[in-house]
């Protein structure tokens, strides 16, 4: 119904400064809820960042005040701008659309934290 591209990822330093883009195509983008999140090795997956199809926003404690996401529903995209990264945010990140029980995911992309 829908499908979902992350890009962005890469290496950055701590402290650095890193935006992720998720582009999706075969529907209506607006209609959905994203959200993001990220896995690392031997961890749970965890919620990241979350908006709706109006634009109410909601964080996990561990990002906020440094992760921000957004929405251009122009551009069917969804945004993750990430601030002051430390090395503990090394994961590959996902993005996800949901919309009337189901859900879709994307292909994560990788973002490592490092010197």
């Amino acid at each position: 119904q829908v499908q979902l591209v992350e890009s962005g990822g890469g290496l950055v330093q701590p402290g650095g400064s890193l935006s992720l883009s998720c582009a999706a195509s075969g529907s209506i983008f607006s209609i959905y809820t994203m959200t993001w999140y990220r896995q690392a090795p031997g961890k749970q997956r965890e919620f990241l960042a979350r908006i709706s199809s109006v634009g109410s926003t909601t964080y996990a404690d561990s990002v906020k005040g440094r992760f921000t996401i957004s929405r251009d529903n122009g551009k069917s995209t969804v945004s993750l701008q990430m601030n002051s990264l430390k090395a503990e945010d090394t994961a590959v990140y996902y993005c996800n659309a949901a919309y009337l029980g189901a859900n879709y995911w994307g292909q994560g992309t990788q973002v490592t934290v490092s010197s």
